[in-house]
C-alpha cells in the first residue's frame, strides 16, 4: 500500500501507542481488501461497544493509553441493555459489569456516549461525499444511501481502529466505482399493493436484502415523497435479510437523481418485484391468528425518531393499552430528552408507552411480562427477535400494532 506521511507517523508511534496498534491492524486489513492507500475520515460510529463477551472488553483495554483519544468525532452504538435501567432486561450481573466497563473504556478513548443505532438522527452528520467509518448495519446502509456519505462495512474491531487513526483503507464503498448499481428493481407503489406505507417499506427492504445480498441495487417505482424514516426502514430490513450496505432509490437518494446516474451509464437488466412478493413478507413474519393474546408492542428498531414518536402519539391519542401489554419504544438518549419536552407527547404516557434507551429490545430477552405475540412494524425486529429473545413476532403496520395493543389480542 502507498503510505502518506500521516500513515507512517501513526505506524511509528508518533501519535501514541493506541493509534500505533490500531494502524498496524488497519494496514493488515487494507492489504487483505486490496486497498492502494488510506483516506481521511470525518467521523466514526462504534459497534464494538456492544457486549458479546469478555473479548470485547479485552480488546478495548488493549487499546487504552493515557491521554490518547480518538482523532475524529466518534459515537457509540447501542449496548446490550438499558444502562440506566438494566432491570428492564434479563441479563446476568457479570454481563452488566463487563458491558459497563466496556462503555467506560470507550469513553476514556474520547467516544461520545450516544448509545444509539441511529447516529444519523443527530444534528451533526456527515455530508455527501465525505468518508466515514461507521459500524452497525442499518447505520452503514443509511449513511451510504440516504446521506451519500462513504463508508464500507466496518465492525468489531476495525471501527475503533479507524477512530483512533482517522484513516481507513481506500476500498469498497469508499470508491466511486463500487457505489454504482449492480442491479435494478422495478417495484409497485404501496397503493397498488394495498399496504400501509410503513409496512410497505419494511417489506420492500426485506425483499431487497433477499434479492440483492451484498450488491448495490437501484430501486424504481417508490413514492417520490419517501422520507428519511422510510429509507431507514428499507435499509434496516435489507441489512437483516441480506448484507446490503447501500442502495439507490431513483429520484429520492442523493446519488440517484436518475436511473442513469445510479447505474453510471451501465447497461443492467431490470428485475420486477410483484405485489405478491411484498405481501408475502408480511405473511412470513406475521404468523399469528386473530384473537391470539398480545404480550407487547415493540417499536424503535432502528431507534425511533422524533417524527415517529409524533406519529405514534397521534395514533394512540384517546387510547390505552390493554392491561398486561407492554409498550416499549427504543430510542436514543438525545431523542428521549427531546420527547420529554414535547408538548404533544402526553398521549404516549396515557397509552402506556415506555421509552427504552441505550439498546434495542430485540437484542436480549426484555422484561415483557405477559405471554403471547409481540407486534412490531420493524422487519429487523421481526427477523432477529425469535433467535435472540424466543419471542414470536408479528410484523404489521404501526396503526394495526396500536389496535392490537389496545385490544390485548391480534385484530385484523
Amino acid at each position: 500500500m502507498r503510505l502518506e506521511a500521516i500513515d507512517k507517523a501513526l505506524l511509528e508511534g508518533e501519535l501514541g501507542p493506541p493509534a500505533q496498534k490500531a494502524m498496524r491492524l488497519l494496514l493488515r486489513y487494507g492489504e487483505v481488501v486490496g486497498a492502494d492507500c488510506f483516506v481521511d475520515i470525518v467521523s466514526a460510529h462504534i459497534d464494538s461497544c456492544l457486549y458479546h463477551g469478555q473479548s470485547g472488553l479485552d480488546f478495548v483495554l488493549y487499546l487504552l493509553g493515557e491521554d490518547f483519544k480518538v482523532r475524529v468525532p466518534t459515537t457509540l452504538n447501542v449496548a446490550a441493555f438499558d444502562l440506566e435501567h438494566p432491570e428492564l432486561t434479563e441479563v446476568s450481573s457479570q454481563a452488566v459489569r463487563i458491558q459497563r466497563e466496556m462503555v467506560d473504556a470507550y469513553l476514556q478513548l474520547g467516544c461520545r456516549p450516544t448509545m444509539t443505532c441511529a447516529p444519523y438522527q443527530r444534528l451533526q452528520r456527515p455530508k455527501k461525499g465525505q468518508h466515514i467509518a461507521w459500524a452497525e448495519s442499518n447505520a452503514i446502509v443509511f449513511a451510504n444511501s440516504a446521506l451519500g456519505a462513504r463508508t464500507d462495512r466496518y465492525g468489531d474491531f476495525t471501527d475503533i481502529c479507524a477512530a483512533l487513526t482517522g484513516r481507513v483503507p481506500m476500498a469498497g464503498l469508499h470508491l466511486s466505482a463500487k457505489r454504482l448499481a449492480e442491479m435494478v428493481l422495478e417495484v409497485p407503489g404501496p397503493e397498488r399493493c394495498g399496504l400501509d406505507r410503513d409496512l410497505y417499506f419494511a417489506s420492500l427492504g426485506y425483499v431487497l436484502g433477499e434479492r440483492a445480498g451484498s450488491r448495490v441495487a437501484a430501486i424504481q417505482g417508490t413514492p417520490a415523497d419517501t422520507n428519511e424514516d422510510e429509507l431507514k426502514a428499507v435499509g434496516a430490513a435489507a441489512a437483516s435479510s441480506g448484507a446490503v450496505a447501500m442502495f439507490h432509490m431513483v429520484g429520492v437518494t442523493p446519488e440517484a437523481a436518475t436511473l442513469s446516474e445510479a447505474k453510471g451509464g451501465q447497461a443492467i437488466a431490470t428485475q420486477s418485484v410483484s405485489c405478491a412478493e411484498l405481501t408475502a413478507v408480511h405473511d412470513r413474519l406475521c404468523r399469528v391468528e386473530a384473537g391470539e393474546p398480545v404480550a407487547a408492542l415493540c417499536v424503535g428498531t432502528p431507534h425511533f425518531s422524533l417524527e415517529e414518536f409524533r406519529r405514534l402519539a397521534e395514533l394512540v391519542d384517546g387510547r390505552r393499552a390493554a392491561t398486561g401489554v407492554d409498550v416499549l419504544v427504543s430510542t436514543s438518549r438525545d431523542i428521549a430528552r427531546q420527547l420529554e419536552q414535547a408538548e404533544w407527547s402526553g398521549p404516549l404516557r396515557v397509552f402506556g408507552a415506555k421509552t427504552v434507551v441505550d439498546t434495542c429490545t430485540y437484542l436480549l430477552p426484555a422484561a415483557i411480562r405477559g405471554k403471547g405475540a409481540v407486534v412490531t412494524n420493524s422487519a429487523k425486529w421481526a427477523h432477529y427477535a425469535p433467535g435472540n429473545t424466543g419471542r414470536r413476532p408479528a410484523l404489521m403496520s404501526l396503526e394495526r400494532c396500536v389496535r392490537c395493543a389496545e385490544k390485548g389480542e391480534i385484530v385484523a
